[in-house]
């Protein structure tokens, strides 16, 4: 022990390594009007600033951010040099199509060519993960329908490996059956979403497709928020469990889940991973299980195992102390008493 160190006694706390959320947009502030007020606004660097901040202070202390404008992820990154802040991994916009899911970030292609010069636009500015929308999405009006491809695997193919010459993983948004097995045929390192939708109200599992992602290690995240419980009240039950099912069929086929929220959409907020994590809860999913999911399964998914995600000698002191066990009530976790950052508080 350092001489000089300071004691933090809790008795009544629980310890535990501090939670991931790998999938979340700085650039929007979770409001209903939030496309408007990204699109109207000229610098976000501000309340992307105070959004990581708000994590921090949840207990999340590793982050991804998934699709921006002009690399303002990176940029967030650099103002909190120096200062405390989650570990900050970042995309940069990500590649879709003319008119594509989410152009409005600045990632639109038209070639294998232009594909490749982003990658190596995004690369320069210090992306850590390239992200390709291999569907469509629901937020971009006039693309494609969530289900639908907008890359094929061919494409995917390129995408992935141009990245891997830059030594960076990819990132798939895929809804849609196809897309996800087009992913998983070009060999991204993670799925985002993964609903295998084939339509409005319908889904397709493909067994071998999901048996080939736990196979290769390719991770699927979830992207659900908070927001789920209004959703299954909206959808209904049966419905719900059709949508949210896929979580623990994944988990049966053997597929490393990782904890996202796709935080900033529109009641995506940034500070309640309990909201989030109780998905599992609601699905059957064991509350170790859960915790699991939040630190060392995320933290393995985005290559970082021997970094963080738990509370062992020679790792990061990313640490979370909760009011409460959170194996007894997964609530616990919404009463943080102290975040440590690579060891530093909060």
């Amino acid at each position: 022990v350092v001489p000089d160190a300071s004691r933090h006694d809790f008795p009544t706390g629980t310890a535990l390594a501090g939670l991931f959320n790998v999938h979340v947009h700085l650039a929007f502030d979770a409001s209903r009007e939030m496309l408007a007020h990204f699109s109207a606004s000229d610098d976000l660097l501000e309340g992307a600033r105070s959004r990581l901040t708000a994590m921090l202070r949840s207990g999340v202390t590793t982050v991804r951010d998934l699709g921006d404008r002009g690399h303002l992820g990176a940029a967030v990154r650099r103002s909190f040099e120096g200062s405390v802040a989650p570990r900050l991994l970042v995309s940069g916009p990500p590649i879709t199509v003319p008119g594509g899911h989410c152009h409005f970030f600045g990632g639109e292609t038209a070639s294998d060519d232009e594909i490749r010069a982003l990658i190596d636009a995004n690369a320069a500015a210090g992306a850590d993960v390239i992200k390709v929308m291999a569907s469509g999405g629901q937020i971009t009006q006039g693309g494609a329908d969530m289900w639908e491809s907008q890359f094929d695997a061919r494409q995917l193919s390129v995408v992935v490996a141009h990245a891997a010459a830059h030594g960076l993983p990819v990132a798939a948004h895929a809804h849609g059956a196809d897309a996800i097995e087009a992913a998983v045929d070009a060999g991204v390192s993670t799925v985002e979403h993964c609903s295998f939708m084939t339509g409005p109200r319908s889904f397709d599992r493909r067994e071998p497709v999901a048996k080939r992602m736990a196979a290769e290690g390719i991770s699927a995240c979830s992207t659900s928020s908070r927001n789920w419980r209004t959703i299954v009240e909206r959808l209904g039950e049966e419905l719900g469990q059709a949508m949210y099912g896929r979580l623990p069929w994944l988990e049966e086929q053997g597929v490393r889940l990782l904890a996202g929220t796709d935080a900033g959409l529109a009641g995506s907020v940034f500070d309640d991973p309990a909201g989030a994590l109780e998905l599992y809860e609601w699905l059957g999913f064991p509350r170790r299980r859960i915790l699991e999911i939040a630190t060392e399964d995320s933290a393995a998914g985005l290559g970082l195992a021997s970094v963080t995600g738990r509370l062992a000698p020679g790792l990061a002191a990313d640490v979370l102390v909760v009011e409460g066990d959170p194996l007894a009530s997964l609530a616990a976790l919404r009463n943080p008493l102290l975040v440590l950052a690579q060891g530093r508080p909060a």
